[in-house]
């Protein structure tokens, strides 16, 4: 499975390719550190799993009338249809929001590793990957 990370912070992003590189069939094809290059890496990666902060600064002021983080859902499941979208929080109580806004997952930095790589073997079970 090609996976996309995305975290503002670059020692996340460092542990969870650490992580993610020990699992055999797992690839990080790229890394983001704010909304607008997740969305560009995105395109360019087309990528089987985005794994995303859901807190992923946004450096540009945004309008519209969905709730910005809706519209990054919006725009990613444009861009890669196919993708499963992970959101990650350290705040488990933003579960509840990032499902609603359309992820497929949800899980807390602060659940154990194992939880992310459960969750990424059962979607490449269920996709024959």
């Amino acid at each position: 499975m090609r996976i996309l990370l995305a975290d503002d912070q670059p020692q996340v992003r460092s542990a969870l390719r650490l992580l993610l590189e020990q699992e055999a069939g797992l690839t990080v094809v790229g890394e983001a550190g704010e909304i607008d290059d997740l969305v560009a890496q995105a395109e360019a990666t087309r990528p089987d799993v985005i794994l995303m902060d859901w807190e992923l600064p946004d450096r540009r002021p945004r309008s519209g009338a969905l709730h910005p983080r809706r519209a990054l859902v919006s725009a990613l499941r444009s861009l890669c249809p196919q993708a499963l979208l992970i959101a990650l929080s350290g705040r488990p109580e933003a579960g509840r929001t990032a499902m609603e806004a359309g992820v497929d997952a949800f899980i807390s930095k602060g659940d154990p590793p194992e939880i992310l790589l459960l969750t990424l073997r059962s979607a490449r079970a269920i996709s024959g990957a």
